[in-house]
């Protein structure tokens, strides 16, 4: 027999042999097991993207290939478990073969994970007087004691840095970014600092552009030259050019480098001008109005001075109106405008002949980042009759005139504007004329809307809507149909036909003559599938148009959301409860209803 020494050898040989002739072959499936799908469903998926192994499924692998694959697999398991905070896993690795086929078992148990044991997180310079910094500091995650995940870790860290730009702090920088494991104690020692050097200031901003007159978009800058700097008051700037729509590309670039005086850094905005003008056609139909077209030309600019001209027209089967607006900017008051409008209105449906012509000069404005509002003097020529019996043979016909001027006031504060799930909006009207001055008669009419978004868990919300009008008037009958009150429809109670609910004229006929008060309410809740874009809603409506009476009408119903790219679009299909014959109604909405 051969000594033991002379004999090792050549044992390890054939061994090594065994084990390669074993190792040859086509991985045929890799299985992580241990880790709950749901839970760790983040974790699976950073293992899955770390594994060379994945990249070889269903390929021939020679014997050493194969074999330095398997040996990584454990070590790449491991890494991918330690942004989560998981640095004392137990991990094994299997591979059973089945012929030439190989399929890897990993076996994960991630253990206890490391916390953080000491956390020194801080900025020194003048930030550190900072409020909104030193919330972020003190918002800073992970804290101690809780575990120590790397994304977390990473996006805290980030949230602190663009806050040091945002504020104007642009000589920031790290004087110490550590972090110490302990993975025999499952301990994380955290030492984090900046030095935020000086705060900048507002420079001098510079609208680049060869066509508007200069100093026409000097009044957008809100704030002073020499004022602290803040990076949302350019977002606030280039939020009122990109509502202006004269231009294609807005692009707003600071020079820090650049900076004058007591570190004024001067902005460039450079402008590239939109197409001049905006050509729009379609086809249109309501269950009304019947059949029709639609067509528009709109002027972006004028003039040099940034005037606008926009003309709209919708000619349907019973329904036709034009508006034609002219444009001047009043940028001293933020987004603001003069306007000066003409419009005129046709309806020839079976139960109404009514035309009305209006002249509209108007003023509007931001007051302030949630309040909008628009002064304006109307003139309205309306003429209108109603039908007998589907005849206006008999018919006599109804003047009004009426010269008054209104104000509206729009408040929107929301924490979305394209999808809110947080917050409230609405808007209110207030509008009067007197007899004698431009006016037949005298009247005082307002109204308002309210809705209040509620989130319901990640997924749901919850939308409450409240509307009230009311007019004061001695001559109902001397107030035209446009300015009367109607309920009834997809923004007002689902269930109902456009203007089916209040003071209707006698049997037969029973067809709507408008209201003095207007009274709904709503309550709809919307759940999204997943936190998806597609989500179902369910929803009531009730409420009434009356004259002394009220008479309330309540319609139920069910709807699909989709998020789209353009807005939330909004099938809804009702019932009105207060006649059960009636017919269903559907509705089609797009966009956010603020």
């Amino acid at each position: 027999m051969l000594p033991a020494r002379i004999l090792r050898p050549f044992l390890s040989v054939a061994l090594l042999a065994a084990f390669s002739a074993h190792a040859r072959g086509t991985i045929e499936k890799v299985q992580i097991k241990g880790l709950d799908k749901g839970d760790d469903a983040a974790i699976i998926e950073n293992i899955e993207v770390s594994l060379s192994l994945y990249d070889t499924i269903g390929k021939v692998q020679g014997e050493s290939r194969l074999e330095y694959l398997l040996s990584q697999a454990e070590r790449q398991t491991r890494q991918a478990l330690e942004p989560f905070g998981y640095y004392n896993p137990t991990i094994t690795v299997e591979a059973p073969r089945e012929g030439d086929t190989v399929r890897v078992v990993i076996q994960v148990e991630k253990g206890e994970p490391v916390r953080v044991r000491h956390s020194e997180v801080v900025i020194t310079g003048p930030a550190a007087r900072d409020r909104y910094l030193q919330q972020d500091l003190e918002d800073f995650e992970p804290r101690e004691g809780e575990p120590f995940d790397h994304s977390t870790y990473e996006a805290s860290k980030v949230v602190v840095t663009r806050r040091l730009s945002e504020r104007g702090y642009f000589d920031s920088d790290f004087t110490q970014r550590k972090v110490e494991i302990t993975r025999a104690e499952n301990a994380a020692d955290i030492f984090l600092s900046w030095d935020s050097g000086r705060r900048y200031n507002m420079g001098r901003i510079s609208f680049n552009q060869d066509y508007f007159r200069p100093g026409l978009f000097d009044p957008l800058v809100y704030w002073e030259e020499g004022s602290y700097w803040h990076e949302g008051k350019l977002d606030r700037l280039r939020e009122s050019l990109t509502k202006l729509d004269y231009f294609s590309t807005i692009d707003i670039q600071p020079h820090p480098d650049d900076a004058y005086g007591d570190g004024e850094v001067p902005v460039d905005v450079n402008l590239t001008l939109a197409k001049r003008t905006v050509y729009t056609a379609g086809l249109s139909y309501g269950s009304e109005s019947g059949p029709g077209v639609r067509g528009g030309v709109e002027r972006r600019y004028v003039n040099s001075r940034g005037h606008k001209l926009n003309t709209q027209l919708d000619y349907a089967q019973k329904r036709k109106s034009l508006i034609t607006s002219y444009r001047i900017p009043a940028f001293r008051w933020l987004d603001g405008w003069y306007t000066f409008a003409v419009s005129a209105y046709d309806e020839q449906t079976r139960y109404i002949d009514m035309r009305n012509f209006k002249l509209i000069a108007s003023r509007s404005g931001e007051i302030n980042e949630h309040w909008t509002a628009i002064a304006s003097v109307n003139a309205l020529r309306e003429r209108w009759r109603y039908s007998s019996g589907d005849q206006f043979t008999n018919a006599v016909y109804q003047y009004s005139t009426l010269v008054y001027p209104q104000l509206t006031a729009d408040y929107v504060d929301v924490d979305d504007k394209a999808f809110p799930r947080r917050g409230f909006s609405g808007n209110a009207t207030l509008r009067g004329g007197i007899e004698g001055a431009g006016s037949d008669t005298s009247f005082v009419q307002a109204d308002a809307t309210l809705r209040w978004y509620m989130p319901l868990g990640d997924s749901d919300r919850l939308i409450l809507r409240g509307q009230a009008g009311t007019t004061w008037t001695s001559d109902l009958v001397a107030m035209p149909p446009s300015l009367r009150y109607f309920a009834g429809g997809d923004r007002s109670i689902r269930g109902y036909a456009w203007r089916e609910v209040g003071p209707r004229t006698p049997a037969p006929d029973k067809y709507a003559l408008g209201a003095k008060h207007l009274v709904v309410g709503s309550a709809e809740y919307e759940h999204y599938f997943g936190g998806g874009p597609w989500g179902a809603a369910v929803f009531v409506d009730t409420g009434s148009a009356f004259d002394n009476t009220i008479d309330l009408h309540t319609g139920v119903g069910f709807g699909v959301r989709w998020k789209s790219p353009v807005g939330p679009v909004r099938i809804d299909i009702a019932h009105g409860l207060n006649h059960p014959d009636s017919q269903f109604q559907l509705y089609l909405n797009i966009g956010a209803d603020l």
